[in-house]
């Protein structure tokens, strides 16, 4: 868990990861020090594992998205992941309980591009794919302050 101050930390450095120490500390009434020492100590615990940005794949070219279910063929459960790993057009996956193994994102430019990237794995895995018409919630963190 983390204390009120942390919490204001990280839904600060959430909004703008750019922002510094003499911005931070004045949204949370601290001296620049303490919250360099806080933010440290939020790095070191794992709750900050890092500080990115946000990019939007349409601006570089992709502006169709697919949600892939994955479910490797027997035997083929490494290979497709590697395949998966190695293919940049995969921009997120997670491995899932259930009838399938993985659960993917995947950036394309085309629906024959869509077709080219999941004919690579098409004799490894069985996939049933859906294409993303709207994202009404955006990636998000999980809840910061107890219920």
């Amino acid at each position: 868990m983390i204390d009120e101050i942390d919490q204001r930390l990280v839904e600060a450095l959430l909004a703008d990861s750019r922002l510094s120490l003499k911005e931070l500390a004045a949204r949370v009434g601290l001296s620049s020090p303490s919250v360099s020492e806080r933010v440290r100590r939020l790095e070191e615990r794992g709750v900050i594992r890092g500080f990115t940005i946000d990019i939007d794949p349409a601006t570089l070219g992709y502006p169709l998205q697919a949600i892939v279910r994955i479910r490797p063929l027997p035997g083929k459960l490494h290979i497709v992941q590697k395949m998966i790993e190695d293919m940049p057009e995969f921009g997120e996956c997670d491995k899932v309980t259930g009838e399938d193994c993985y659960i993917a994102r995947l950036y394309f430019r085309s629906m024959s591009q869509l077709d080219g990237l999941l004919d690579q794995i098409v004799d490894k895995a069985e996939t049933n794919t859906s294409i993303v018409k709207s994202k009404p919630i955006p990636r998000r963190p999980p809840p910061l302050r107890a219920v």
